[in-house]
């Protein structure tokens, strides 16, 4: 085989949607999408594609014509095609390796380090693209002679690999990426079947759609009886085959029999012997090999191979050369190839076999990399309370079937971690390439452990008489209901990147992931939860809109609906009905009336608030009783803060609201009166408009305009030099040092937020790390700014009955740099109880709250659980020389350590009843607390009642939709499948 070889805005709030918006902007800004458009249209019809001419490549550095060889080192010369320049342009200028040749290429700079080993990455991509677009841009230049040696290809492969597999680093850091990779990088000769047996079966299905369904079997659920499928599709429709697809039916077949075919034990045998003797695994394998039978039963094939993937993981840094580790790596892909074939054919009679079958293809999961072992070991516990029993409560089903579907999903996001930044520039310009990942999900044990937690999901659902009603879709027990809610409007599906769709208050959408910067909608549905305490996540609790989590799968069964009318609810158990308008009760028909819609809104307070304090105020002098009298919650909770954790919290200046309704009292320019008169105006003429009968949303894109320029006027409005030199005294006071020289947050607080109803969380502007003075007091204006964007005026429009009354003060704060950061919720949201936390944390600054896949938890008394691990892999740090530094990370270990935990279980306690006590509140319900962590000392940033909407959580129609569920209930766990599914 081989040759030699939230919760809500943590400190840093806003500021991670911000940041990240401006990173992914810019990129967007710099590749010129048309230009790169017809340049792949190009080199499509172009007979050399990305290439120009063929020469020789010499190891000092000449480039000689093909007919001119190398004088010396000719062993050491290379001959094959050079790019064009457009093709070097395009790499120098936008980091993108279109045809990449891999001889002659420097090894260092394809892993590509400091850009996330992009390079490694595109060149997978392309040969993504090349296998399902006809050859993509080498469509033609495919055939060009001696473009591509592929035994210099082969060569550079093996030596890549044995350079960079030395380092244990790299094997740890990157196991699933580096077992990815041999898939594509010529090394071995070997194919990706798998790959080829799904590209062929499409490119078939578009040039003769009536193969689509046979090509939906062999992407969706293949198995061996596929080849006699597509034998007798080809029998029965030969006469309208062209002699091309005559010959891509040949190749389709030769490569699932290739595919299907058995294990070769000796080849395998050979391979493994080939491994140093001195290595303890070689010894394991070969073990493995004597025992293992093709022809054993699925039921007992699946765990064995199961185990020695994870053997292979486990001990692959015990072998010292890269000879070795390449040659684990390999056997490893060949190991999983068979274990696929293998789990198509297990198909259990009982309880107990589904079980063990989802237990064994989560093992495999580990061992290929899909999650890391950390997380196995947190969850594996839960995967067997079945061993050793004679039945098994709904609790415990329940409790297997939400690990199990985690195993599945953080399977899915590791994929998306790995390759969704690369994806999603290719798109841009190539759609095609947005196949890419699910391609990848579909070659690994995802596929089958997707399906068979499906089929655990329905059958659970029949015994606790919890069933989602969907549409006429398969697998809906992959669909879990986030929080309650129910809604009415036309359905989007969104299957590509969102970030530059238009967003309307009164539809429902379905995304992969949602937008960072998501306006007010209907409902929503991701398939990329994201985190319990992420922004969206927040206000779509708050404010009773309807969220469920769904599998890809169901994404794209649901297409066929875009742009339907539905009617759509969760319950609190977290069952989902989604359905068409012609399928509506009566009931739901009256949910919609515009009475109560009105009912929902409320009014921000402002008999209490004190416009005549106009100087900037020390964090120390206010506590929570100020909260919407002198400044927001923010201020005034952390003001509290800093009186019962003094060593826990960081000094804090505070711009009251009075000093920005003396701003407002100057004139704007070009208007005649002042900026507060032209806001009132604004909304005084909104309703005169709404008086005369104009339709709302006229009425809402009138007062869009007008607050834009309001806007931006005040981001250009004069500062008083009075307040100016106040805030250059109180950072000397407060922050030891002066203006310019200490790194702040300026943190919007505006008295819209933490209201018993609604809790703001994330609409308006945080400035994070600025240093400058410039860059502060233009922030301080762009933050006052700040609520009259689109996004905030939309929120709080759906919610407040006087939206004109909102007044921002602003919190200025020095920068932590934390090492990650997070929220707490005081109680279990979803799962758990009330005396439990749910914590969410991603490394870095602004963690867990612009719907990143956070390091999740249920902390109880006893332990605590993973509910789901980090899946982010670009974080944000704050140096001390203002701004911020990008950094990667990987996922080999988990975030949160046992300290952390302790201290989070203490802080929170603490929280409990110190605020009480100190404040006099009669609140009652659970807080919300953003923190970090820098040298493991807990930093406390914010703190704020949670608010869930009790409306949607006492609403009758939903408790009437809510099934009763006894989870003391036992099944038998050797009861027949076919029993359980009648």
């Amino acid at each position: 085989m081989k040759s030699n070889h939230y919760v809500q805005k943590t400190l840093i709030t806003t500021i991670g949607v911000f940041l990240f918006s401006v990173i992914n902007s810019a990129q967007a800004q710099e590749i010129p999408t048309s230009y790169l458009k017809e340049k792949i249209a190009f080199f499509k019809t172009n007979a050399r594609g990305p290439y120009k001419s063929i020469h020789w490549f010499c190891k000092d550095g000449e480039v000689r014509d093909a007919r001119d060889p190398c004088p010396e080192n000719k062993d050491d010369a290379v001959q094959h095609a050079d790019y064009r320049d457009d093709t070097k342009e395009i790499a120098k200028k936008y980091k993108l390796y279109f045809g990449e040749i891999l001889a002659g290429t420097n090894r260092t700079a394809f892993w590509d380090e400091d850009n996330h080993q992009s390079r490694l990455k595109q060149y997978q991509l392309n040969k993504y693209l090349e296998s399902v677009d006809d050859g993509w841009i080498q469509r033609q230049s495919q055939f060009y002679r001696g473009a591509i040696q592929s035994e210099d290809e082969q060569a550079w492969g093996v030596a890549f690999y044995e350079k960079f597999l030395p380092r244990d680093s790299r094997i740890t850091n990157h196991y699933y990426l580096l077992r990815q990779s041999l898939r594509d990088i010529p090394h071995d000769g070997d194919s990706n079947l798998a790959q080829a047996m799904r590209s062929e079966s499409k490119i078939i299905a578009d040039a003769y759609p009536k193969f689509m369904d046979a090509r939906i079997k062999i992407h969706g659920n293949p198995s061996v009886e596929d080849i006699e499928m597509v034998k007798n599709f080809q029998l029965k429709h030969n006469d309208k085959l062209s002699p091309k697809l005559k010959e891509e039916f040949a190749s389709l077949q030769q490569t699932m029999a290739d595919f299907y075919a058995p294990l070769n034990v000796s080849t395998l045998r050979s391979q493994v012997e080939q491994v140093s003797k001195t290595n303890e695994t070689r010894a394991r394998l070969i073990q493995f090999l004597e025992s293992y039978k093709d022809t054993d039963a699925p039921e007992n094939a699946v765990p064995a191979l199961a185990d020695i993937l994870c053997v292979i993981r486990t001990s692959i840094t015990d072998a010292t050369t890269g000879n070795d580790r390449l040659l684990l790596l390999d056997l490893s892909n060949a190991i999983e190839d068979v274990l696929l074939k293998k789990t198509q054919e297990w198909n259990p009679d009982d309880l107990t076999g589904l079980l063990e079958k989802i237990r064994h293809l989560s093992i495999a999961a580990a061992g290929t990399g899909l999650i890391e072992l950390w997380e196995w070991d947190k969850v594996k516990n839960d995967l067997e309370v079945h061993l050793g029993n004679k039945d098994i409560t709904i609790e415990q089903l329940n409790q297997f079937l939400q690990t199990s579907r985690g195993i599945v999903e953080w399977s899915a996001a590791m994929t998306k971690a790995t390759y969704g930044d690369i994806v999603d520039t290719y798109t841009t310009f190539e759609p095609k390439a947005y196949g890419f990942i699910d391609d990848r999900v579909r070659s690994s044990v995802a596929l089958d452990l997707g399906e068979s937690v499906s089929e655990l999901g329905a059958l659970i659902s029949k015994y606790a008489n919890i069933s989602n009603s969907i549409m006429d879709i398969d697998s809906q027990s992959s669909v879990r209901g986030l929080n309650p809610g129910y809604a009415y409007g036309e359905l989007v599906v969104i299957e590509e990147s969102p970030e530059n769709v238009p967003i309307d208050t009164d539809k429902i959408y379905i995304f992969q992931k949602p937008p960072s910067d998501l306006k007010p909608v209907a409902g929503i549905m991701t398939v990329s939860e994201g985190n319990l305490v992420s922004h969206v996540q927040l206000l779509a609790r708050n404010l009773g809109i309807p969220n469920a989590a769904l599998s890809g799968n169901n994404l794209k069964a649901l297409k066929k609906y875009d742009g339907k009318k539905v009617f759509y609810a969760v319950t609190e158990k977290g069952n989902v009905i989604l359905k068409t308008e012609a399928d509506m009760s009566e009931e739901e028909t009256a949910l919609f009336s515009k009475k109560e819609r009105n009912q929902e809104k409320i009014a921000v307070p402002v008999e209490d608030i004190r416009l005549d304090v106009t100087n900037v105020l020390n964090m120390r002098d206010v506590d929570a009783s100020d909260s919407g009298k002198l400044c927001g919650p923010k201020a005034a909770n952390l003001g509290q803060l800093k009186k019962m954790f003094p060593e826990n919290v960081v000094e804090g200046l505070i711009i009251p609201f009075g000093i920005f309704r003396k701003h407002m009292d100057q004139q704007m320019p070009g208007e005649g009166v002042t900026f507060w008169q032209y806001l009132n105006k604004t909304f005084k003429d909104a309703d005169i408009m709404r008086s005369n009968n104009t339709n709302e949303n006229e009425v809402e894109q009138f007062q869009l305009n007008r607050l834009s320029k309001l806007k931006s006027a005040i981001e250009q409005m004069p500062l008083d030099p009075v307040f100016v030199s106040q805030l250059q005294e109180g950072f000397k006071k407060s922050f030891g040092n002066s203006i310019g020289n200490v790194p702040v947050f300026l943190r919007s607080d505006t008295n819209m937020e933490d209201l018993k109803e609604f809790t703001g969380a994330g609409l308006n502007l945080t400035l994070f790390n600025i240093l400058s003075e410039k860059n502060i007091t233009e922030g301080i204006k762009k933050v006052w700014a700040s609520p009259y964007t689109e996004r905030s005026f939309k929120w709080r429009q759906k919610y407040l009955n006087n939206p004109e009354n909102v007044f921002p003060s602003i919190l200025i704060i020095p920068s932590v740099d934390v090492e990650y950061s997070g929220v707490i919720i005081t109680k279990g949201i979803n799962r758990g109880t009330d005396d439990d936390l749910t914590v969410a944390f991603s490394r870095g600054a602004g963690g867990a709250v612009d719907g990143q896949i956070a390091e999740t938890r249920l902390i109880t008394s006893k332990t605590n659980y993973l509910l789901a691990p980090a899946r982010e892999e670009s974080y944000l740090r704050l140096p001390s020389t203002g701004g911020t530094t990008k950094n990667i990370t990987t996922f080999q270990t988990e975030i949160l350590n046992e300290k952390n935990i302790s201290d989070i279980k203490n802080i929170a306690q603490e929280i409990r009843t110190k605020i009480p006590q100190e404040t006099g509140t009669e609140y009652k319900g659970a807080w919300d607390v953003e923190l970090g962590f820098a040298n493991d000392k807990l930093w406390l940033f914010q703190i704020r009642p949670f608010v869930e909407n009790k409306k949607a959580k006492s609403s009758d129609y939903l408790k009437s939709i809510t099934p009763e569920i006894d989870y003391t209930k036992k099944v038998w766990v050797k009861l027949p499948l076919e029993t359980n599914n009648n």
